[in-house]
């Protein structure tokens, strides 16, 4: 049907993989670019093009002959994507879409001219701006670009702690009182037609600031899941989006929602639509881009998604543990296949279903006893 359509994605890494995995059951042909040569989708192309997707020359010759660009990462060059679709290229989400999510504050402005609820906060130039902003301590300083899995977060406690902040242009963020953090997936095509998966509720490493697990379906009150999905929408359409997008969200200790950063893209957040949804976040990007209708975002069971990060210790055995985790019921296994070793990484992860939240709970711990 699309053997004759060519589709780019820009970013090499786990996000595309799956999404290739997904484009093979459309017969579509796929090119990749990645500044890695081992990156996780290099394996599964034929078309892998090893160059910096925040290049402009080198964006602007990777799209030459492609109908179709999409992205996995948000660190790509705008005015090439630009300029490619000037020449007949479809860029999905578009130029003008990832350059407002590109900057965690031009992100934040955006939301808050649509009069979406947000984290407060500032624009800070570097280290030395924050002493201007020392009386909004304690606070969460952000990088405002390229900050990802963690990297690019920390909090500041007292002025003491600014010696040791990041000397780049960052937004500080008040300290929201959380009760929980969830995560909305939207679709979009280009006729207007949006569907929102429901929400899942994220927990983070204290430490690292990275997704350690979901559950789908986040345990909520109903007025706040329809609250949840309505902002995600809104967001959508201000955004004129076409693609998906992850809208990461804060419950606040008063019921409130406060949206926290967005994602233009498939997103650890979507994980677990692959076994546990009817359509998966990544076939359903596909649908977007592609001008399908969107699929249904229905969840067929409750689901857990663990993610499985390198261990502190390169001689770590989780790879011998693998087996003894497929051998326990609707446990499913994605492994990234990623080489050279970075403590902290994303390596995998797992996604657990079952008939109630309270058996996926109970196989999750002993997973986590098995992983650990």
């Amino acid at each position: 049907m699309f053997e004759n359509l060519k589709i780019g994605v820009l970013g090499g890494g786990q996000l595309g993989a799956m999404l290739m995995r997904h484009a093979i059951d459309f017969g579509l042909s796929v090119s990749i670019m990645d500044n890695d040569v081992n990156a996780p989708c290099a394996r599964y192309t034929s078309s892998f093009f090893c160059a910096d997707p925040a290049s402009y020359e080198a964006v602007l010759e990777f799209g030459k002959g492609l109908d179709v660009i999409t992205i996995e990462k948000e660190a790509v060059n705008i005015e090439a994507l630009r300029q490619l679709e000037k020449q007949g290229v479809k860029v999905f989400p578009t130029p003008g879409t990832i350059e407002v999510i590109q900057d965690k504050f031009s992100q934040k402005q955006f939301l808050q001219s649509h009069n979406i609820p947000v984290v407060p906060g500032e624009a800070v130039q570097g280290k030395d701006d924050l002493h201007r902003y020392e009386n909004k301590l304690p606070g969460c300083l952000k990088k405002r670009r390229d900050g990802y899995d963690g990297y690019g977060v920390m909090v500041l406690r007292t002025s003491a702690d600014i010696e040791n902040a990041f000397d780049v242009p960052c937004v500080l963020e008040e300290l929201v009182d959380i009760k929980q953090e969830i995560a909305v997936i939207v679709a979009r095509n280009e006729h207007g037609a949006i569907k929102c998966y429901d929400p899942v509720a994220m927990v983070f490493s204290e430490e690292k600031f990275i997704l350690d697990f979901q559950m789908a379906p986040a345990q909520i009150d109903d007025s706040i899941r329809k609250e949840a999905a309505a902002i995600a929408e809104k967001i959508a359409d201000a955004l004129k989006l076409v693609g998906i997008l992850a809208v990461e969200m804060f419950i606040t200790k008063d019921n409130r929602l406060l949206v926290n950063e967005l994602a233009p893209r498939p997103h650890n957040s979507g994980h677990h639509t692959i076994e546990a949804s009817i359509t998966s976040q990544y076939e359903q990007l596909l649908r977007a881009i592609l001008g399908f209708p969107l699929g249904d975002t229905a969840l067929r069971f409750p689901s857990l998604m663990m993610n499985i990060l390198e261990s502190a210790s390169p001689d770590s055995n989780v790879r011998e543990k693998l087996p003894q985790l497929l051998s326990l019921e609707e446990v499913h296994l994605h492994w990234y296949g990623k080489k050279g070793y970075r403590p902290g990484r994303k390596v995998g992860h797992i996604t657990i279903g079952g008939n109630t939240m309270e058996s996926v709970v109970s196989k999750a711990e002993t997973i986590r006893k098995i992983l650990n």
